[in-house]
């Protein structure tokens, strides 16, 4: 090649990164891992350059094209994020260049994802990275560790003391909402489909685990607590409420973070009787200050060993398309490959 050539393209590998972006939303193939533009942080934003991405179920409804908010074309997916800063605008004050860092709500409310070399992040979505801590880690704990802990301790108003229920301990949201409680003085009860998947939830750290297979769930919960417990975290598309009022104390709290599209049958009369309340919430609708806050506990206990990522499968960022595949085929159709979450890296 001739020397200009050879400039120029030394130039655009300077200012280009790879990605994997959608043109149009469609099933996982039409993720297209190719060059685009680097991005350049405004005055309010650090350029990180990230070494490790999550794939969370939400990545796959955008990406399929659900008509949440109007998307940039080209559109880079993924939520969350950790890696290091190289750069920051005139304004970022937080962080200087080398920091480690992880972060959440990223191709969200038209942002665009994490899914590339860089990334240019509001530095109030950004969170320092503990040492002892790797950046896998970090950001397979992003998005699910601080909807656990809004769900936990905002919406449910979790105390020392408490019992909690969640479905599906070894999942991204359920492993982390099976942790969190422990760290917090509370007791936990969770299930799994496997007799693998129930001996990895009592490793996380769960007081007692269920295969719902093959064991009585309702038992289980008895056993565990006898006068019901105070907090339900369900995880499933489709709840079935008489099953959860069923587990639940007096004034005990329903969370739910699933099935937008979901119209259960709903036991009214039981339910105010019980004096219990249902809250559901989306954790990127939370302000920059409530998301720090539980990054703050987050970094403790992640810091303490007292909590710690889930991690199923961790790919190379050009088998973007796999991994969302593999996200839907778990998610959607219920395959139970995944026990935890799916990480890829640049």
């Amino acid at each position: 090649a001739a020397p200009r050539d050879v400039q120029e393209a030394e130039c655009m590998k300077a200012t280009s990164m790879k990605a994997a972006y959608i043109e149009q939303p469609g099933p996982p193939e039409c993720l297209v891992y190719g060059d685009l533009p680097r991005p350049e942080p405004t005055d309010t934003q650090a350029l990180v350059r990230v070494t490790a991405a999550a794939v969370n179920p939400i990545d796959t409804y955008i990406r399929q094209g659900a008509n949440y908010w109007e998307l940039p074309r080209p559109f880079i997916v993924g939520c969350d994020l950790a890696g290091v800063v190289e750069s920051v605008g005139t304004c970022v004050t937080r962080f200087k260049p080398g920091d480690r860092v992880w972060g959440s709500n990223q191709g969200l409310l038209g942002r665009q994802g994490t899914c590339a070399e860089y990334c240019a992040v509001e530095e109030s979505w950004l969170y320092p990275t503990p040492e002892g801590v790797g950046d896998q880690e970090a950001a397979a704990l992003a998005l699910v560790g601080i909807t656990a802990h809004l769900g936990l301790f905002r919406e449910g108003q979790l105390e020392r003391g408490q019992t909690v229920f969640v479905r599906g301990g070894t999942g991204g949201v359920g492993s982390a909402v099976g942790q969190m409680p422990k760290a917090g003085g509370a007791r936990v009860l969770t299930t799994g489909g496997t007799d693998a998947k129930v001996a990895r939830c009592r490793e996380i750290g769960a007081d007692v685990a269920v295969n719902y297979r093959t064991e009585n769930l309702a038992q289980a919960v008895q056993a565990f607590a006898s006068a019901g417990v105070n907090l339900c975290w369900e995880t499933l598309r489709e709840p079935d409420f008489d099953e959860l009022l069923s587990y639940l104390a007096e004034r005990g709290r329903i969370i739910l973070m699933a099935g937008r599209e979901a119209r259960p049958s709903f036991p009214v009369g039981p339910f105010y009787v019980k004096g219990c309340s249902i809250h559901g919430f989306a954790m990127f609708k939370a302000t920059p200050d409530e998301q720090r806050a539980c990054a703050e506990d987050i970094n403790r206990w992640m810091r303490a060993g007292q909590l710690r990522a889930n991690i199923s499968q961790v790919l190379p960022l050009r088998e973007a398309a796999a991994a969302h595949r593999l996200q839907e085929e778990s998610t959607v159709r219920k395959s139970g490959a995944l026990a935890g979450k799916i990480v890829v890296v640049p």
